[in-house]
């Protein structure tokens, strides 16, 4: 959450001629709902769902950018799914960095608690060792936004065997 898979996103798929996807924006459209009344009236696991099978409607399709929710790759099946047949990209930042990026929005579930920087810091402790399996992690910490759209598109015209899109998460 704030590490800037939306934005970087949006801004890589422009740079490919790709079509950007957001996973959030395809869950809510199964849903019927915001990601923010899904978690709230069937609960992360319904949630879950939805994102295991939007993203595994994505396999067949090529010449995406994907977005995914920082908690996607936590699911064995998605990390899976998405190394199939796109480069993975994990966006980093710390927990300090995220908590100011994010500390003024509504629309995050999972920060609508008391101690939201303890929250992220949990979170990022929890999922590190999934991040850490991404083909490629960049820092966005103190990075202009145009540098990491550059090093992700990099990243992406130098693998090889990456697949035809790319995906990033965080």
């Amino acid at each position: 959450m704030g590490c800037g898979k939306s934005t970087v996103g949006r801004a890589v798929a422009g740079e490919l001629g790709f079509e950007f996807v957001d996973t959030d924006a395809l869950v809510e459209e199964a849903a019927g709902a915001p990601v923010s009344e899904v978690f709230a009236n069937a609960g992360e696991e319904a949630f879950r769902k939805l994102e295991r099978e939007a993203i595994a409607s994505l396999e067949t399709r090529r010449g995406l950018v994907i977005a995914t929710g920082g908690g996607a790759v936590t699911v064995a099946e998605n990390l899976e799914s998405l190394k199939r047949h796109a480069l993975v990209v994990c966006l980093w930042a710390g927990a300090k960095a995220l908590h100011d990026r994010t500390k003024h929005q509504t629309h995050r579930p999972l920060l609508q608690q008391e101690n939201p920087l303890e929250v992220i810091r949990a979170l990022l402790a929890e999922r590190e060792p999934h991040y850490k399996k991404a083909d490629v992690i960049i820092n966005t910490e103190h990075r202009p936004q145009r540098v990491v759209v550059a090093q992700v598109k990099h990243q992406f015209e130098e693998s090889s065997g990456g697949g035809t899109s790319t995906a990033a998460a965080s």
